[in-house]
């Protein structure tokens, strides 16, 4: 469900407010708040209330923590096939152009995947990347072993970096907040959600008024699962370090292949 906000919203707001009307509603029935335990009250809700905001801040830490990471390896990434496109000038001209022509293919599928939530095409494109990874190497590899020397090791090693870049890129999509805190949040939530009703059935507040809890908390939630949900949140990392290689390497090939002519 994490991979959802909006469900992440409409479920914890009705499982919320319904929680805030068992307190309301039934436990004030059975257990009346008198005078003597108004205060022995205010100290449980307000202890739970404290904790739900500092386990709610750190939560929303953890995911613009993740949000950054997954931005900043996409720079990264941007940055090595750039950098790699570049040192292509350093193989012969045969192997130069084929390792040009599969970066930009590369570049392409790994924009493409930024940009696609859809099950089955991304289980295509990675099938495709991981082929175009394997033969990016081949393709550096029979340079450098034909011919040997400091500038196709500096080509390899560049390779490398591009698909090092991937790899890490994909392991920051990987590290979401763990279930275990969300368990962990909402379980709070439900409680303190329970204890407002309680307490503000007990000092005769309006229904409508009691409601605002149960829906700031409901949209923290779907805020932080947004973030956090690399390929479904509206707030997703955008390809553009991706899109601005893809079309400088456009640019070159363009001008390379105007030149050779």
């Amino acid at each position: 469900m994490r991979d959802f906000p909006i469900l992440v919203l409409v479920v914890s707001a009705a499982a919320l407010w319904l929680m805030t009307w068992a307190g309301a509603s039934i436990l004030r029935r059975r257990w009346a708040l008198d005078e003597r335990s108004r205060a022995d009250y205010a100290s449980v809700a307000g202890a739970i209330l404290t904790l739900l905001a500092l386990i709610i801040g750190f939560t929303f830490s953890m995911s613009v923590s993740r949000y950054d990471q997954r931005k900043n390896y996409e720079e990264a990434e941007a940055n090595a096939i750039g950098t790699e496109f570049l040192r292509a000038d350093l193989l012969p001209a045969a192997d130069a152009a084929r390792v040009r022509v599969l970066l930009r293919t590369y570049v392409d599928l790994r924009i493409q995947d930024y940009q696609t939530n859809d099950e089955a095409e991304i289980r295509r494109l990675k099938a495709q990347t991981g082929q175009a990874q394997a033969e990016l190497w081949s393709a550096v590899r029979t340079a450098a072993v034909a011919q040997p020397s400091a500038l196709t090791a500096l080509v390899a090693s560049g390779m490398n970096d591009v698909l090092n870049s991937q790899g890490y890129t994909q392991a920051a999509w990987w590290n979401r907040i763990p279930r275990s805190a969300w368990w962990l949040m909402g379980t709070i939530a439900l409680v303190g959600c329970t204890l407002v009703g309680y307490g503000a059935q007990a000092f005769k507040a309006h229904a409508s008024f009691i409601s605002v809890f149960p829906i700031a908390i409901s949209i923290s939630f779907f805020l932080i699962a947004d973030i956090d949900s690399p390929r479904r949140g509206l707030i997703r990392v955008s390809p553009q370090n991706l899109i601005d290689v893809a079309q400088s390497m456009g640019a070159s090939g363009a001008a390379g292949r105007a030149a050779v002519d």
